[in-house]
């Protein structure tokens, strides 16, 4: 998830709710159902305004965030979206900013990750969940030991699942 307006709305509704970074961090724990929650210093990246501040985080922080405020996740963060190359238009269309295209190649984690605007760890429990299903995480090779992705793989798979 990206946050919106450089995370201006997170801090005006933990302004609005009295909390602080590290009060907001303790109530994560509370709304997380493994009672895990977030640090206070992922807290801090994600609402700060400094130099180490973060404009994406998990959709997992983004919800228990969200939840402690007492808002919906669209109103402090946006899910990205993907434009493809590719289209079935006969009609080009004008866009005031540059189209993303796909690489044509196998990424690995860290790519795939920075690609998606997802965290690493996403990742991973994407893969252990379709492990647990008896099935293998669609766009996923492993090349030795080592974990590749293809991109294209993926994104139609996360759109088939964002269709169901």
């Amino acid at each position: 998830m990206r946050r919106l307006d450089k995370g201006a709305p997170l801090r005006a509704a933990m302004e609005a709710a009295g909390l602080d970074i590290g009060r907001l961090a303790a109530k994560t724990k509370e709304q997380d159902p493994e009672g895990a929650g977030l640090s206070r210093a992922m807290v801090g990246f994600i609402v700060g305004k400094g130099k180490t501040a973060r404009e994406e985080c998990s959709d997992h922080a983004a919800g228990l965030i969200a939840a402690v405020l007492g808002k919906a996740v669209n109103d402090l963060f946006e899910t990205p979206v993907f434009t493809l190359a590719e289209s079935t238009s006969t009609r080009r269309s004008k866009s005031a900013e540059p189209r993303k295209y796909l690489p044509e190649r196998l990424m690995d984690q860290r790519e795939l990750a920075e690609f998606l605007r997802k965290s690493m760890s996403w990742i991973d429990k994407q893969i252990q969940d379709a492990a647990r299903q008896g099935e293998m995480w669609p766009g996923l090779i492993y090349v030795g030991t080592s974990r590749r992705f293809d991109p294209h793989a993926v994104l139609d798979s996360m759109r088939r699942q964002r269709a169901a």
